[in-house]
């Protein structure tokens, strides 16, 4: 959740908006209040590139009458706009995690819980097929779970899609969450098939797994057509009633009015009185409640800003961009939680302000597993007769948002009463904390305002260490041990280090700044270590920084400059070297690579002929240097690189005989792409010597390919959609791990006897490093994109993290259990600058992780 922005509209009809929940690709979501003030409704504004597809109007206007047809009870009274007021729904707010939250919070529900929301749902599925029609919006992203029972979000194929998508000539293509038998054998969806959905939810919360629907889509489809449900997990008392919602026979299956009166004669509201959610989902509800209310619309009169203009004023059918994702439960009144959407589909907005990500969920496939195309149809498109605007009656459903806390922490504090290590904040950070504290910003055991602009360690107050944190819920992020943020006024870090467990060392264009690992509090800052672009570890005193044009030691107690080797001074025969980017560091030495500019003279003439002009050649080498003992260990002359000339190398094994570089593809001139036809060359030199060993080819591995080694003589790289393993002496191939067609592989990770993958599909997995044989794979829930995450591997190797534009993921190394997943607050004000910038993660000793998104900083405690 963010702080409204200035083009934000301040109105929906009589709603006030108060905060920007999240945007996705088809939808803004807003917490507003009503005209009344009384009451908390969350609106759903339409993109206006989904709007004005006249198959999304007509389904969007569809599910908000299926909305009206069904309200009570579960299913909450859509307010919808009125025509030419854009297209927004309104539903009033009740505090409620969803299904797929609670099973992250809680783990699998108790058989009682189980059947309060079987009953819920299979009562409403009554209701529905009693008309004739079919429900299809059964997902773990559209079902509730509430104080006084569950609850809808989605009434239709739109609402319960895993992605949607705008195509030519104003069509729609939706794709399901859950495929169903029948639909696998291409035939229609019919009320049995809600049956089917209802049971695989049902087994979803009573074992936190979903039987057959779980997987890559290819392979749940076979499943779910052929495959035998696995139901063991299940309670006893359970298994028959799933089991039978599972036939593979739609007339097999049984009605929904049976399975309601077989799951709570009584009716699930009665047998929900008295409590039934268990304890840690109960104290999460009421605790999300108390933080909503905090929330307060402006004072004095509200300017409307910007008017909604109508659909028809708005980005035309024929501009529509393809690939517009649908938010979890996208119909009309539900808002999708920051943490993520439905069914992995988290639709992260990495360009604004937020709060600690909320959401957890339980490892599970999100690839869609249907596809309903809904056809190009000119229909009526004007709204249903719903009732006059105003605020939406009594029991709605919650927004998740809001789940962020643990149970057992209090509000958030007035920021006066927060810590005070620097200047004071100003009024619009202020605002922006108590929003914060309102949305659950609860860091280092203590509530604080948005991360300050003096620098300083919000979540510390003295030099003594933290005390350890009380255990995070399940799923959720551990509580950071401190916070750090650079002052805005500061230039953006170049780089981030971490010197002996001690110190996280940060460089800049204006200095280099040393924060105390176990406070967080800024130790030193020294302006004349500008421009470092690489902090490493120079035995057990100093720490060492790379500069364009120089190396320096540092002290770690004060950052005193205590030596400074410029590069014309240590390395003879070179003058005006050029450095690279350093290739890497084992133990105390470095390699880096470094150019000069020679001038050679053209021959001397014959007799009558004139003087030749003289040339500028460009000389490069690959260094060894030794950072403890500060001298020189070898060099070794190579091919110099696209001007201005110096080859950039990346380490790709340091092993105890040799190590295997591969020059970036940036740096590879005209003639060396040619050679290469596509493929990247490796090149081996002799660890001791410098000694060129010799230069190979791997597959079909590209110079920008992903490419790992170990100390067993394996590369690892990837190949095409794949991920292969080579023996490095022979070039020989071992394995390969098959992808898919959008399965572009990342740098991996090895880490004893395994390898720790990482794709474009954001997926993370581990296989064994001999044989290459899958031992799991997870989603990180983020929607695919261009890049893959980065793992890194905690100082136990316990934990393995994945970081992206979006989110940081933590994984279980040994199981891939997916453990939390954290997002940052990003720019502390509305008008502060937007953070863009991927999350970086830093391990620190055994015990602890540093994840960096550009200027913030959380040390979190980590297994």
């Amino acid at each position: 959740m963010e702080a409204l922005r200035q083009d934000d509209p301040r109105r929906f009809g009589p709603y006030t908006t108060l905060a920007r929940v999240r945007e996705s690709a088809v939808a803004v979501h807003f917490l507003a209040r009503g005209a009344d003030r009384d009451g908390l409704a969350l609106v759903t504004a339409a993109r206006p590139a989904l709007a004005s597809v006249p198959a999304f109007r007509r389904r969007f206007w569809s599910e908000a009458r299926t909305a009206e047809r069904l309200a009570g009870g579960p299913v909450p009274r859509p307010d919808v706009s009125p025509e030419g007021d854009g297209l927004w729904t309104a539903t009033a707010y009740v505090p409620a995690v969803t299904l797929s939250e609670a099973i992250g919070l809680a783990g699998p529900l108790p058989e009682r819980a189980v059947r309060v929301l079987g009953a819920g749902l299979a009562g409403t599925l009554s209701r529905v097929h009693a008309s004739g029609a079919v429900f299809q919006g059964l997902a773990p992203g559209t079902v509730l779970v509430a104080e006084d029972g569950p609850r809808l979000t989605a009434f239709g194929p739109l609402g319960a899609a895993a992605h949607a998508e705008a195509r030519e000539r104003g069509q729609l293509s939706v794709r399901l969450g859950y495929l169903t038998p029948e639909q696998v054998e291409g035939q229609e969806a019919g009320p049995a098939s809600d049956l089917f959905v209802l049971g695989l939810l049902l087994a979803y919360a009573a074992t936190g797994t979903t039987p057959l629907a779980d997987g890559p889509a290819e392979e749940a489809a076979e499943r779910i057509a052929h495959g035998s449900a696995e139901l063991g997990s299940v309670p006893v008392g359970l298994r028959a009633l799933i089991a039978g919602c599972l036939s593979k026979d739609p007339a097999g299956r049984p009605t929904a009015g049976s399975v309601a009166a077989e799951l709570a004669p009584e009716g699930a509201a009665d047998r929900a009185q008295g409590g039934w959610l268990p304890a840690v989902l109960a104290a999460a509800v009421t605790d999300q409640a108390a933080r909503a209310r905090a929330l307060e619309p402006p004072a004095g009169p509200v300017d409307d800003g910007p008017r909604v203009p109508p659909v028809e004023e708005r980005t035309p059918t024929d501009a529509v961009p393809t690939g517009a994702a649908l938010p979890d439960g996208g119909a009309p009144g539900h808002v999708v939680p920051p943490g993520g959407g439905h069914d992995g589909d988290p639709g992260e907005d990495s360009r604004t302000t937020r709060f600690l990500g909320t959401g957890a969920r339980t490892p599970r496939s999100d690839r869609a597993t249907a596809q309903l195309t809904l056809p190009e149809e000119v229909t009526n498109t004007a709204p249903p007769r719903l009732p006059a605007a105003g605020p939406p009656p009594a029991q709605p459903y919650a927004h998740p948002a809001f789940t962020a806390a643990p149970p057992a922490l209090p509000a958030a504090a007035p920021p006066a009463a927060a810590p005070r290590t620097g200047p004071v904040t100003g009024r619009r950070a202020l605002l922006t904390a108590v929003a914060a504290g309102a949305a659950g910003l609860v860091l280092g055991g203590a509530a604080v305002a948005a991360l300050g602009s003096d620098g300083s360690a919000s979540a510390t107050t003295d030099e003594k260490p933290t005390a350890e944190p009380r255990p995070a819920l399940p799923g959720r992020p551990p509580e950071p041990r401190w916070t750090y943020a650079r002052p805005a006024k500061a230039p953006a870090p170049l780089t981030a280090g971490v010197w002996q467990d001690r110190l996280l060392v940060l460089t800049d264009t204006a200095g280099a700044t040393a924060v105390d690992l176990r406070t967080g509090r800024k130790v030193w800052e020294r302006a004349d270590a500008a421009g470092a672009q690489s902090v490493l570890t120079a035995g057990e005193d100093l720490c060492f920084l790379a500069a364009p044009t120089e190396f320096l030691w540092l002290s770690p107690e004060d950052g005193r400059i205590r030596h400074r080797v410029r590069f014309a001074d240590q390395f003879d025969g070179v003058p005006d070297m050029k450095v690279a980017p350093l290739t890497g560091q084992s133990g105390s030495v470095l390699w880096f690579t470094g150019s000069h500019t020679v001038t050679v003279r053209a021959p001397k003439p014959k007799k009558g002929k004139k003087r030749g002009k003289d040339t500028q050649v460009v000389k490069a080498y690959f260094f060894a240097y030794d950072v403890v003992r500060r001298e020189e260990v070898w060099r070794v002359a190579v091919p110099a690189g696209r001007a201005p000339g110096t080859p950039a190398y990346r380490l790709i094994a340091a092993r105890n005989a040799d190590l295997v570089v591969r020059q970036d593809a940036g740096t590879l001139t005209p003639a060396d792409v040619r050679a290469g036809q596509g493929k990247a060359v490796f090149r081996c030199f002799d660890r001791t010597t410098g000694k060129p060993l010799w230069n190979r080819r791997f597959g079909t591995v590209a110079p920008g390919g992903a490419a790992a080694g170990d100390q067993e003589g394996r590369l690892f790289g990837a190949v095409g959609d794949d991920l292969g393993a080579f023996e490095t002496g022979s070039g020989k191939p071992l394995w390969t791990l098959n992808g898919t067609a959008s399965s572009v592989f990342g740098t991996p990770v090895a880490a004893g006897a395994l390898l720790h993958t990482t794709n474009r599909d954001q997926e993370v997995g581990a296989v064994e490093r001999a044989t290459g044989k899958v031992l799991w794979r997870r989603s990180t829930e983020v929607p695919a994109g261009d890049g893959c995450p980065a793992l890194t591997l905690s100082g136990s190797g316990r934990t393995l993290l994945a970081a992206d534009a979006s989110q940081v993921t933590a994984f279980a190394a040994a199981d891939g259990r997916r453990l939390w997943k954290f997002q940052d607050i990003g720019a502390p004000a509305p008008e502060g600058a937007a953070v863009t910038a991927p999350y970086r993660v830093l391990a620190t000793g055994k015990t602890s992780v540093v994840v960096q998104r550009e200027r913030a900083f959380y040390a979190f405690p980590v297994e």
